[in-house]
């Protein structure tokens, strides 16, 4: 990996150097959205932003108490520039952030890709954004564009609607055309993809190696074709298309394979550029600028720390200064972000003219993705079950469901545990099965794993248990392993787990 580019420092009142014209300043703004922190008032400076132009704020966990607290905070943002857009990452399934505002029960994409029915993933994506605009959120970042080609990919996963790209476009199609008859925005993402990686980019560089003509470009184009009105872009190299940038800084990919050969004249938006595989290499600042000149609109940053913000901000406003980025690719990203925001956020708003939503079609899909290699077990009762699980994601928001709780809400004399991250060593592991053991003597015993294939602690932990207890019921809340015997439920949302609890204790219909 190259060294860090350097950065112009700048004063702490923002960078040395002549006045932009008006306008110009303004479509600099135009081009950021930013996170920040709290839940009921707006920093000062973030005010100051939104002032001067900002093109959007990006919603978290950390901006969420409950339903009348998020529209209270919309409602504030709204009173400061009515053409600021509101933005949060909506996926459904394990990964959202709007738990506690009482959101719609989804599976998440790849259970929806299992079930194979376009209308129940059009019915979830209009629960989704029903919900958001009553919330008075105007973008959601979502859905997952991504194919999840490789196995031992990192990040993807069931995020994706499945490996085959045909299957992840038409239910694209079906999602993208139910948000945008709520009015609000969607988002197709990571462009050109990053299901082919072996690495996260919230950690490092990722590269896809694959030639050209095996990359999954075909959910992409399918996206655009069905009018989606945002994409995102992977922090990928793609040695086909460009062997030295990522997909966010790279003209070839984003202006001449996006704009050019895919036809796409929406709002081309990066991923946050706190992300490693960015600001290890180039730095948030650098990545802005670069970003913008290789043909993004908008650039997220966001992380709450305001003063990051500001640093991308001047650097875009001193590369405007020096010549080193074109007046006109600025003007050009901010009047795709003003025609975005006056299409989708420049509404009247009123809550209570929400229409309701199905609210059954989330718990419907995760029953139709539960699935096994054979024949589905028989029903347990009083069964004692170890629930093997990652912890968080710490950029993508979880619920905190588990199995056991899913379980005992059906049959109140299981028993069991939890197991949230790699135990402490190997000795850790030993005690941890001989006690499932222990516990579960003459009593049924369900152990399930997700995404063992990634996580080795949890591989011992269900080798040993199995080689025990070859009775045991082997489940997967993630992917279902290869050539195993598992129960999958391939995901790991509320609704997943309920479904994949009605199957093992038999309440299912």
């Amino acid at each position: 990996m190259s060294q860090r580019i350097p950065e112009v420092t700048h004063s702490a009142s923002g960078p040395v150097g002549p006045a932009l014209p008006a306008a110009l300043d303004e479509a600099a703004h135009r081009c950021l959205v930013a996170g920040f922190d709290g839940t009921t008032t707006v920093p000062d400076p973030l005010k100051r932003l939104i002032d001067r132009g900002l093109g959007g704020v990006i919603l978290f966990t950390r901006n969420i108490r409950d339903a009348d607290q998020v529209r209270e905070l919309t409602g504030t943002l709204r009173a400061l520039r009515p053409d600021l857009l509101i933005a949060i990452d909506n996926e459904g399934g394990g990964i959202g952030h709007l738990v506690a505002a009482d959101a719609p029960e989804a599976p998440g994409s790849w259970a929806l890709g299992v079930a194979d029915d376009p209308a129940l993933t059009a019915a979830c994506a209009d629960a989704l954004a029903g919900h958001l605009l009553s919330l008075g959120v105007t973008a959601s970042y979502a859905p997952v564009a991504d194919v999840q080609s490789r196995p031992e990919n990192p990040i993807v996963r069931t995020r994706a609607f499945g490996a085959d790209p045909e299957l992840v476009s038409r239910h694209l199609r079906a999602w993208i055309a139910a948000t945008e008859a709520r009015g609000v925005a969607s988002c197709a993402k990571h462009f050109p993809g990053h299901g082919g990686t072996v690495t996260d980019s919230h950690h490092e560089l990722a590269v896809d190696p694959r030639p050209y003509d095996r990359l999954d470009l075909a959910p992409f184009r399918a996206a655009v074709e069905a009018g989606v009105p945002m994409l995102m872009s992977a922090h990928v190299v793609f040695p086909a298309l460009d062997p030295d940038r990522p997909a966010t800084l790279s003209p070839r990919i984003l202006s001449e394979l996006l704009r050019g050969e895919l036809g796409f004249d929406g709002v081309l938006v990066s991923d946050a550029l706190e992300m490693k595989a960015i600001a290890d290499r180039y730095g948030e600042a650098a990545g802005a600028r670069l970003a913008l000149a290789a043909g993004a609109d908008q650039v997220i940053v966001a992380v709450p720390d305001l003063e990051v913000t500001l640093a991308c901000r001047d650097a875009v406003l001193d590369a405007l200064r020096s010549g080193e980025l074109a007046p006109e690719r600025v003007t050009e990203a901010a009047a795709r972000v003003r025609r975005l925001a006056l299409r989708y956020a420049v509404l009247p708003y009123r809550p209570a003219d929400v229409a309701a939503w199905d609210e059954t079609a989330g718990l419907a899909a995760a029953r139709r993705a539960v699935r096994g290699t054979g024949p589905l077990p028989e029903p347990v009762r009083g069964a004692h079950v170890v629930d093997c699980f990652p912890p968080p994601h710490p950029a993508l928001n979880w619920g905190g469901e588990d199995l056991l709780t899913a379980l005992r809400s059906l049959d109140p004399t299981v028993t069991g545990t939890a197991v949230t991250g790699e135990p402490e060593d190997a000795e850790a592991v030993e005690d941890l099965v001989r006690d499932v053991l222990r516990t579960a003597q003459g009593r049924p015993l369900v152990v399930a794993v997700c995404d063992a294939e990634l996580y080795p602690w949890q591989q011992r932990v269900r080798d040993a248990l199995l080689a025990a207890r070859p009775d045991a019921v082997l489940v997967c809340t993630g992917l279902p392993e290869p050539g195993g015997r598992a129960l999958s439920a391939y995901g790991r949302g509320r609704v997943n787990l309920r479904a994949l609890a009605e199957v093992l204790t038999g309440a299912a219909g």
